[in-house]
């Protein structure tokens, strides 16, 4: 028989045959030809519905006349069960008609059985013929995955501007709030408000950063804030049957992580924990130094829970994509949690069974805080009625800034294009900062600052720039100093870059 094309390793193939005779006949001409197998034989069609359910074979060979059903009746009985599975007829009274009429019933190949020659070779090109058909499958369905993981890319990145430019007041208000107000529960909110302002935004970045493949900036970050940070969150979805517990080994355990990311492995792991108590229970957090038998040193982080718990075919698919137990979940926030972890040169580990409840462990490599860390930075001092114009298309943002700077203490001028600052640097006098957004879509940044210093204007400008707009120095006309701030913007770290750029 010929032997080209791939291996086809061990074959078993099924014989519906009610002559044992015949069947002995079929098996040595398949072994005579070379081919590695090993042979079922059924007679009727309960045990080829036994057969098939005990065992997959790679092929089935039929007669067409059998006692009790017909092949016919065979190769349906295996289209039920086995699409794809190869079949082909092996009869001694198979006409022409009869031949046709099993192919269009879904049969791969039809043999005479006093001219069995070619039966190998029928045999080894049906099965090559179905195992590539399963291999563009699989290559199909991967590409259909990795079209949806695109999909995710395209609509990350169309929707990172917009959101972020939504999230912006919830980074700019709660300092507003707090300088207005001396009430404790006011002052609380606009911290939640903050720190939700925060991870929604660095959420997106790190949506995008995800999509994209790049990865984020670390920092040292105390777990014990991390885990106050959490509970802050968390509150608001904690049902009263289930308790919340912290549990920090040394209130100095510091990680190297991105905090945002790590922030949000925590919350999804602590949200599927809730969810997995629906009759209430405890869901601990907790954070320890630990070592391995190396004696590698490693901080651990344990999310454990009194819940349901998960069976073992559900842990071994626990971080697939898109692989979910939840009716409206997507798949993709264990993945996500994984890729963060092993990102951090970390990796998770999962305990559970079925009514004993789950245990994640993440480690991460230890981080000592070194002696010489800097300390939180000192207030800014007010302005004092500096004159400011800030041109900023968005008009939400242009609002929070003027107000911000306002109560301040400089004088703001608001513009909302780069048409409306040059008219009213023409009609009135030269300001002493200005703020331009790098993004503006009607004249850029660069050449607003030309415009500018052709009527004049020689002081210093603080650009805004986002990760999809950086900021090119040498597009900015000389003499004029430049400052930058990334955006998202922060209140104290635009009162610090004003005061830079104005001292």
């Amino acid at each position: 028989m010929p032997r080209n094309g791939p291996v086809l390793g061990h074959l078993r193939i099924l014989l519906v045959e009610d002559s044992p005779g015949d069947a002995e006949l079929l098996s040595g001409q398949i072994l005579a030809a070379g081919l590695d197998a090993s042979f079922e034989r059924a007679e009727s069609a309960a045990e080829l519905r036994e057969a098939l359910a005990r065992s997959t074979p790679d092929i089935v060979l039929s007669d067409l006349s059998l006692p009790g059903f017909s092949g016919l009746d065979a190769l349906r009985i295996v289209r039920d069960s086995h699409p794809d599975m190869p079949f082909i007829f092996v009869s001694g009274t198979l006409g022409e008609e009869p031949a046709v009429a099993a192919l269009r019933e879904g049969a791969n190949d039809y043999i005479i059985k006093h001219q069995p020659a070619r039966l190998p070779s029928a045999v080894a090109r049906a099965v090559r013929d179905a195992r590539g058909a399963l291999d563009r499958a699989r290559v199909e369905a991967e590409l259909m995955r990795a079209q949806r993981l695109e999909s995710l890319s395209l609509l990350a990145a169309g929707l990172s501007h917009d959101l972020r430019n939504i999230l912006q007041p919830l980074l700019i208000m709660p300092d507003l709030l707090k300088a207005r107000t001396d009430d404790p529960q006011l002052r609380h909110l606009a911290d939640v408000i903050a720190e939700c302002g925060r991870r929604g935004h660095e959420m997106a970045e790190s949506m995008l950063s995800f999509v994209r493949g790049s990865r984020t900036p670390s920092e040292p970050i105390r777990m014990a804030m991390l885990f106050e940070a959490v509970a802050l969150l968390l509150r608001s979805n904690l049902p009263p049957e289930v308790e919340l517990e912290l549990e920090v080994a040394d209130p100095d355990l510091t990680v190297h992580a991105n905090y945002t990311e790590l922030q949000q492995v925590l919350l999804n792991l602590a949200l599927n924990a809730i969810q997995a108590m629906p009759d209430g229970g405890k869901l601990t957090l907790l954070a320890q130094a630990d070592s391995d038998a190396q004696g590698l040193s490693w901080l651990r982080i344990a999310v454990s829970d009194q819940g349901t718990g998960m069976s073992q075919e559900v842990l071994s698919n626990l971080f697939n994509p898109f692989f979910t137990t939840k009716p409206n979940g997507t798949g993709l926030g264990l993945m996500s949690c994984k890729r963060i972890i092993e990102g951090a040169q970390g990796r998770i580990q999962v305990q559970s069974a079925p009514g004993e409840g789950t245990r994640f462990d993440l480690l991460l490599p230890a981080y000592e805080v070194p002696a010489d860390a800097p300390v939180a930075e000192a207030p800014v001092a007010p302005g004092s009625g500096q004159s400011i114009l800030v041109v900023d298309g968005e008009a939400t943002r242009l609002s929070l800034l003027g107000n911000a700077l306002s109560s301040q203490g400089y004088h703001l001028q608001l513009a909302c294009d780069g048409a409306a600052a040059l008219r009213w640097m023409q009609q009135e006098a030269m300001p002493a900062l200005v703020i331009a957004d790098a993004g503006s879509k009607l004249l850029s940044a660069s050449s607003l600052l030309r415009e500018m210093a052709a009527l004049g204007y020689h002081g210093p400008v603080l650009v805004l720039e986002s990760e999809d707009v950086p900021v090119r120095r040498g597009r900015f006309p000389a003499g004029i100093p430049v400052h930058v701030l990334r955006k998202p913007l922060e209140m104290q770290q635009v009162f610090r870059s004003v005061a830079e750029a104005l001292g």
